[in-house]
Order: C-alpha cells, then sequence, then structure tokens
C-alpha cells in the first residue's frame, strides 16, 4: 500500500537547546534539546525531548540545572540526530532567540558531518515580538503578554512548549494566512541514517538505580583476597574525600569488586568495617561533636549502613579505643599539586589564593604529578576531570577540597 504525502504544509517545529556555553563555533555544546510540533494553525500536536551528553564539563549548571550524573547515561547527539532531523523536516524551525539555537543546532550537525540539503526555514519569536508584542523582548515577558506559563524556564522542554504557545498567539493574532508563504518554503531535509537510540528525558535520569552496593555481583563463594579486600577499603576512602559518592566513583567500586571477587555481602562486611573505624576516630577523645555526628551519618547513608549500626556507633562506647590508623590514608603534603576544574561558587583567584596559603600548587593541567583534582561537579566530564580519573587522581568536589584545607563557608 502507498503512502500518500500530506496535501499541505506540515506546519511548526519549536526547539530549544541548552547548552555549555554561547559559543557552538568553539567549544559550547547542546546538553539539552526539545521539539514541539505545532500544526499550521498553532495547535500544539506533539512534544519530545532528550539530555545529550557533550563529553565535556557542562559550564553553567547554575542556569540550566543539569548536573553530569544526569548526562553520563544520555545520548550523544550523533545518536539523537536522525530523529530530531526528522522531527524538523518539512517545518518551520521556530525558537525565541532563534539565531542561537539554530547555531547550536548547525554546529552540532557539522560535527557529525550533515548537511541538510538545504537551508532551515525558521521564525524567531523573539524578534516578532517586536511586530506583535513591543516591550520586553524576553521569553518570560512575551509569554506574560499571552498568559501563558513558564514554570522552570531554563529547561529546554519548557522553553520550547511556552515557545510554541507564544507562535500560537502570535498566528491567533494574525490569522493562519499570513504565515501560509513562510510555510510552504520550508524544505524537506535529507535524512539521515545512523543508527538510533532512545531519547533520555531529564525524568529518566532521575528514575530509580540500585545503589552501588546492590548492584556489586553476589558471590558464592567471595573468591577476594585480604589483600584484595584492602585494597577495596582503600578506594572506598579514596572516594569518600569529599564525603561525596560521584557515579564514576561508584563505577569505580562496582568494578573493583567485579575484579577482585569481592561480593556483595563482602563489600557490605567492609563497608561496616570502615564505617566502625571512622567511629572510633570520632570517639577516641570520648567526645562525639556535632559535626562528628553529623559526618558519621553522612558516611552511614552513602555506604548503605543499617539503622541498627548507625545508631549504634553515635552512643559513646565503654570506654575509647585507639583511633586505628593506615598508612594508606590519603592526606596532602606541603607543595602538593591541586588542580580545579569548572566554574565553582568561590572565584577561582581566590581558591589559587588559599591553596597557595595552606602551602600547596594550584597548577592548570593535569599531570601524574597532580595529587588533587576539584571539581564544581564531581562527576565533570570535563577533560581535566576524564585525565584525572585515568591516572587515579582523587576528583572531589568544591565542599571537599573545603574540608581537606580546612576552609569555612
Amino acid at each position: 500500500m502507498t503512502s500518500l504525502a500530506p496535501s499541505g504544509p506540515l506546519g511548526f517545529a519549536t526547539i530549544d537547546f541548552e547548552t555549555t556555553g554561547v559559543i557552538p563555533e568553539r567549544t559550547d555544546r547542546a546538553i539539552e534539546v526539545a521539539v514541539v510540533h505545532s500544526d499550521p494553525d498553532g495547535t500544539i500536536t506533539g512534544q519530545w525531548e532528550t539530555l545529550i551528553n557533550p563529553a565535556r564539563d557542562l559550564g553553567r549548571q547554575d542556569i540550566h540545572q543539569i548536573s553530569a550524573r544526569e548526562i553520563l547515561r544520555a545520548p550523544r547527539f550523533g545518536d539523537i540526530a536522525a530523529e530530531l532531523v526528522e522531527l524538523l523536516s518539512g517545518r518551520v524551525v521556530v525558537a525565541h532567540n532563534a539565531s542561537f539555537d539554530l547555531r547550536f543546532l548547525s554546529a552540532e550537525l557539522s560535527r557529525i558531518g550533515y548537511w541538510a540539503g538545504a537551508p532551515f526555514t525558521s521564525a524567531c519569536t523573539m524578534q516578532l515580538a517586536r511586530t506583535y508584542l513591543g516591550g520586553g523582548l524576553s521569553l518570560a515577558d512575551c509569554c506574560a503578554a499571552f498568559d501563558i506559563e513558564l514554570a522552570g524556564a531554563h529547561r529546554a522542554s519548557v522553553d520550547a512548549l511556552a515557545t510554541a504557545q507564544l507562535l500560537g498567539g502570535y498566528i491567533a493574532s494574525t490569522g493562519v494566512d499570513e504565515w501560509t508563504p513562510l510555510l510552504v518554503s520550508a524544505p524537506p531535509l535529507s535524512p539521515l541514517s545512523t543508527p538510533r537510540v532512545p531519547w533520555y528525558p531529564r525524568e529518566s535520569a532521575g528514575t530509580y538505580r540500585a545503589s552501588f552496593l546492590e548492584r556489586i555481583a553476589s558471590r558464592v563463594p567471595d573468591v577476594s583476597s585480604d589483600a584484595d579486600q584492602a585494597s577495596y577499603l582503600a578506594l572506598v576512602e579514596r572516594c569518600l574525600l569529599d564525603r561525596h559518592l560521584s557515579e564514576h566513583e561508584k563505577d569505580a567500586l562496582i568494578d573493583l569488586a567485579d575484579r577482585l571477587g569481592i561480593g556483595h555481602e563482602t563489600a557490605n562486611h567492609l563497608h561496616l568495617t570502615y564505617f566502625r573505624a571512622l567511629a572510633e576516630i570520632a570517639w577516641a577523645d570520648g567526645v562525639l561533636t556535632d559535626d562528628e555526628r553529623d559526618d558519621l551519618v553522612l558516611v552511614a547513608h552513602l555506604l548503605s549502613i543499617g539503622e541498627r549500626a548507625t545508631a549504634a556507633a553515635l552512643v559513646r562506647p565503654a570506654q575509647p579505643t585507639p583511633a586505628p590508623s593506615s598508612d594508606d590514608a590519603f592526606s596532602l603534603e606541603p607543595g602538593d599539586l591541586i588542580t580545579l576544574t569548572g566554574e565553582m561558587r568561590r572565584p577561582r583567584n581566590e581558591w589559587q589564593a588559599i591553596i597557595a596559603e595552606r602551602g600547596f600548587t594550584a597548577k592548570d593541567a593535569v599531570t601524574k604529578k597532580v595529587r588533587l583534582v576539584a571539581a564544581a561537579d564531581p562527576d565533570s566530564l570535563s577533560g581535566k576531570a576524564r585525565k584525572a580519573r585515568d591516572y587515579g587522581i582523587p576528583v572531589v568536589s568544591e565542599e571537599g577540597l573545603a574540608r581537606l584545607l580546612g576552609v569555612s563557608g
């Protein structure tokens, strides 16, 4: 049976990108895209969205609120490009500040060697606001004129939907006929034959995922040696330097347990051993401060320590025991090199001054001589963070760096 081509123009495809920055012609990349389809009369007919793994740091995370943890399992642009091109083909591409989104679209398509075969036909709701609205040109201002809700701005799906609704308001104000010349000029795009993967919206990143302890394989019998278990505990200690377990660190613990033959039950026992040793250190002077209590509770949560064991650790022992020592414990020595990556809350020059004041050296690049890398996001995909993991250098959060350097606030 032969399918019939549409008898008239397809309509509009409103897009919005969230990005690492504003210059796609250099190193900035798309990290989220949303597409909203509308009929020629502005009626919304479909919505799609996905996170995109840019294989680099995420830039101003305080703006787009996307974490590296969410991005880790997202598809690359090349994986979603075929479906994206299909969603845009034959439609007028609409965006608020369209030059920005089209620059990122063109740059990302160019990186995978794609040429559409014809330029996109586009419309910019920001520029159209000069004609239809006057006043402020921001998406929030334009939406307010039509009483369009804009809750959660700087999320691609929210901005794209609001922009599509804004477009519908313009069309209702003018009539469909005024848009017909633009609609009929939208060309079909050359299809991409690359493999497709499912799109990955933010909700997918937030769905339940078993704790890393649950993901360690059950082994009967456990085949690890005492030396293997000591190596696992050493990695636990290193991963908990900043009292945060990044997804990279969880994966590293799972991978090490698998390679050493450490099973779920043994890993659970090792976590409990580590936690009890930490409690002994806290109680060594006979006093448990509020900070020490909070620290123990946090570590218990990160290592999935049960409520009973956690409660027992917070009770003063009959007599304090000497704090256990470890030759493998991580510590910073005067002159050690520390590298910073990502946009932290404290200005970088301020951190560099603090590092120097503490007797350490801030280094721009990551080499094997670097002792520690501090990242705005511990799951950072920046080149520095990736290189640090390759070299086995700990990557800690900004809070972790402050903790290690004794910095408050």
